[in-house]
């Protein structure tokens, strides 16, 4: 059994490292802003994940486990050293991907025992609302951008009470991957997080999707309501969530090619400044940042291998396989590598500092190349967390962990002190095309 050094708090030690699962940071109720906690509400809860639908990636990650649903699902899991003294441990804040449709920072993929163990660093795992629930804008419904506005929460919530389980709050970086990180990119821009974070991780961040403006946003929002019975304030969630797959089917066009969430940050709606008041607040705290940001070298191949379209245009005699792969390696250029390269190029113009990477397949036969995703298992989780995984299909776990483990590093001493010196990492230049390799 572990405590929180005020006792407020209780979790298991294994192997040296304490784990809090079920930590609220803030209430949820449908289609209102997140509301923080105070000290006599209680502060752990089962653990439970926001409503969703199935995620995209089960064919590359396998199923996730099982959790229960809760509208009222703000909880963070947080792993630190068992000897931890109080604010002391540099902090990482995890967002997890997963389209803005899916995931759960409870998931046991994204469990931090293992970089923590190595590392000596805080990690807090956070959930926040997604989808329809999260992102819908409607008149008389819900303003948008909720998700955002729980993930500023958790940042606030960090500040304020990470110290009590031995986290700095004045030593935190923020880190995601996919619509993690993009949400990232989004809070970079608004000046509420100023003060919440100076270094920021984006892992393999969409940033090719821009954020969508007022009426877009809007479009999607209608997509829903219009395939949901009643009043969607009191309307089950189940059909909330039935209504909500409908139009993302919809949306997603034929042949469900169009791979752009339809749910995500809006620009001009608060917290989310528009596009020019984003980039305008961006480039002024750029000097004051350090960013990590990149990419894997198929990211693609996660939408794309599994598909029927692909899959029967790799089956054409002879060019079938070079189309299909010329076709996806170029919309991950489009969607991920090109737009993390000007993005990196604009903060290094405003003064921060960049380190860019790419992830390179983790063996010569993989059976989807090196995916979107497949940066998560060097990283976080375990053996059994990744056992069924078809993007590690034919590699032995302890391969990965070891392939995993300069990257471990290297976020592990950027978490501490914002440098990657451990493994010479040059910081970007602008207009460099050169990123480090992983593995």
């Amino acid at each position: 059994m572990a405590t929180t050094h005020s006792g407020r708090w209780r979790g298991e030690i294994t192997d040296g490292v304490a784990v809090f699962r079920g930590v609220r940071y803030a209430r949820a109720l449908r289609f209102e802003p997140p509301r923080r906690l105070g000290p006599p509400d209680n502060p752990v809860g089962p653990v439970s994940i926001a409503p969703q639908t199935p995620s995209r990636m089960e064919a590359i990650m396998g199923a996730p486990e099982t959790l229960p649903w809760s509208e009222d699902c703000l909880s963070a899991t947080v792993t630190v050293p068992a000897d931890a003294e109080p604010g002391t441990l540099p902090v990482l804040v995890w967002l997890h991907g997963g389209a803005y449709l899916s995931g759960s920072g409870a998931w046991a993929w994204y469990g931090a025992r293992r970089l923590v163990r190595e590392t000596g660093i805080a990690v807090v795992a956070v959930n926040y609302r997604l989808g329809a629930l999260g992102y819908l804008r409607a008149a008389g419904v819900s303003p948008g951008n909720l998700g955002l506005l729980d993930q500023i929460t958790a940042l606030e919530w960090v500040r304020d009470t990470i110290a009590d389980f031995g986290g700095d709050p004045e030593n935190v970086t923020v880190a995601g991957q996919s619509a993690g990180g993009q949400s990232i990119a989004a809070l970079l821009g608004i000046p509420r997080t100023r003060s919440l974070f100076h270094r920021a991780i984006l892992q393999s961040a969409p940033l090719g999707l821009s954020f969508p403006d007022r009426d877009r946003a809007e479009r999607a929002g209608r997509a829903v309501l219009d395939r949901l019975d009643g009043d969607p304030r009191t309307a089950p969630i189940d059909a909330v969530m039935r209504a909500q797959g409908a139009a993302v089917r919809t949306l997603a066009g034929p042949g469900g090619l169009n791979a752009a969430p339809p749910f995500l940050p809006i620009a001009g709606v608060d917290p989310l400044p528009d596009r020019e008041a984003w980039r305008d607040e961006v480039r002024h705290r750029a000097r004051a940042l350090r960013v990590i940001i990149g990419h894997t070298e198929h990211e693609m191949a996660a939408f794309h291998g599994p598909h029927p379209v692909f899959a029967a245009v790799r089956r054409v005699p002879a060019v079938g396989r070079r189309i299909a792969a010329a076709v996806s390696n170029a919309m991950g250029r489009r969607v991920f590598e090109e737009p993390a390269r000007l993005f990196a190029d604009e903060l290094t113009t405003a003064g921060a500092v960049v380190h860019r990477y790419r992830v390179e397949p983790l063996a010569p036969d993989a059976p989807f190349g090196a995916c979107h995703c497949i940066d998560l298992p060097l990283l976080l989780g375990d053996a059994d967390a990744w056992r069924d995984a078809p993007m590690l299909r034919g590699l032995p776990f302890d391969r990965v962990d070891t392939l995993g483990a300069p990257m471990r590093r290297a976020w592990g001493e950027f978490v501490r002190s914002g440098t990657a010196d451990p493994l010479r990492w040059q910081p970007h230049t602008v207009g460099s095309r050169t990123c480090f390799p992983f593995p």
